[in-house]
């Protein structure tokens, strides 16, 4: 049986791609075990698929001070040690890493031993983790045009993000019924990522007595987010988060409003949903989202609102003209080369397979 290992751990982001690749790798044939952190998010979030999961140690690089600085690198050390023992006894036929710090020492173990590792970077410009991992890699999956100036030419591929096939499988009168809304009104969906984003949801709910009068609008505020107050709001619905059922949900909405998370925005690229990007501003964030929003901006995919702009009159404005011009935005997005992540990510993951 051909063997892979899948790493990528930190956040849900480094996970959620390998996840969606699971079904076409156990349709190849593949035998596939997991390598992540003692107990990272990615342990959690793998549990559900009943793989086997193999745990190292793991620190983080940093580029600020930190007394975490002096004993993170031994941790690293350890972690190349735990995975090069288990990948030299394992011998699998490719590695295949979303990235994250932990993916570190195993793709520069691997590495070693000779076995073909194919990373995936998401966002514009190449993070620290995957920098370090880059040339060890065999092929760097990428998800923006503009990343490919900044890669190995003989490495760089254009690929997308994989997304889970089930969120184009949602049924739309599940998702009316489970908000309580009309299937006459057009449906706004809020994502404001899994602990919330505060000024979006501030600005949304500044917003929903102009928006109402036009939409309906399901908002996911985030854990302890939900505003009582409008519990009872007519056309207006909050949820924490949901998980199965936000297939549902975007098969409901006609718009979507979201940060600009590199795996957020690809599930939107996928569904083809008309959107409103609210970057996070580069004084929260290594500015990668405001480059990931000039990128979808550009390529006619999404309408963007920097956060420091945002006003009640501004949103109210660009959700019109977004679902006005709402075909022309689909049209773009249906014409993009990267709808096809995980066709052409497995097709890259065989051939190093065969040549291993």
């Amino acid at each position: 049986m051909k063997k892979i290992v899948l790493t990528g751990g930190g956040s849900a982001g480094h996970v959620t791609p390998n996840i969606a690749l699971l079904p076409s790798l156990k349709n190849a044939g593949y035998e596939i075990t997991y390598m992540g952190s003692y107990d990272g998010i990615e342990k959690k979030l793998i549990s559900d698929f009943e793989l086997p999961y193999v745990g190292i140690s793991t620190g983080k690089f940093r580029r600020y001070l930190d007394l975490k600085n002096l004993t993170d690198p031994f941790r690293v050390i350890k972690g190349f040690s735990e995975a090069r023992k288990f990948l030299k006894d394992y011998r699998p036929d490719v590695i295949f890493s979303k990235g994250g710090f932990v993916s570190v020492p195993v793709v520069r173990a691997g590495a070693s031993l000779g076995i073909p590792c194919i990373i995936h970077e998401s966002d514009m410009t190449p993070g620290l983790a995957n920098k370090m991992c880059i040339p060890a890699a065999r092929k760097v999956c990428c998800n923006f045009p503009e990343t490919l100036k900044q890669l190995p030419e003989n490495k760089a591929v254009l690929t997308g993000s994989p997304i889970r096939a089930e969120l184009a499988q949602g049924n739309k009168v599940a998702g009316l019924n489970m908000c309580g809304f009309s299937a006459n009104t057009p449906v706004i969906m809020v994502i404001g990522g899994s602990l919330g984003a505060a000024n979006v949801n501030k600005a949304i709910r500044a917003a929903l007595p102009s928006l109402l009068t036009d939409f309906q609008v399901v908002h996911l505020c985030g854990k302890d987010k939900i505003d009582n107050l409008l519990l009872n709001t007519s056309g207006y619905k909050q949820f924490e988060y949901v998980k199965a059922e936000l297939k549902d949900l975007f098969a409901m909405a006609d718009l979507v409003i979201s940060r600009a998370g590199a795996n957020a925005i690809c599930e939107l690229l996928a569904l083809k949903k008309p959107n409103i990007l609210i970057p996070l501003p580069a004084s929260s964030s290594r500015g990668d989202q405001l480059l990931n929003a000039r990128s979808f901006e550009s390529q006619g995919f999404s309408i963007v609102i920097h956060e420091d702009d945002l006003t009640t009159d501004l949103l109210v404005d660009k959700v019109h003209e977004l679902y006005f011009s709402r075909q022309t935005f689909r049209d773009a997005m249906n014409d993009s080369g990267q709808m096809d992540s995980i066709r052409t990510i497995m097709r890259l993951i065989e051939e190093q397979t065969v040549k291993s």
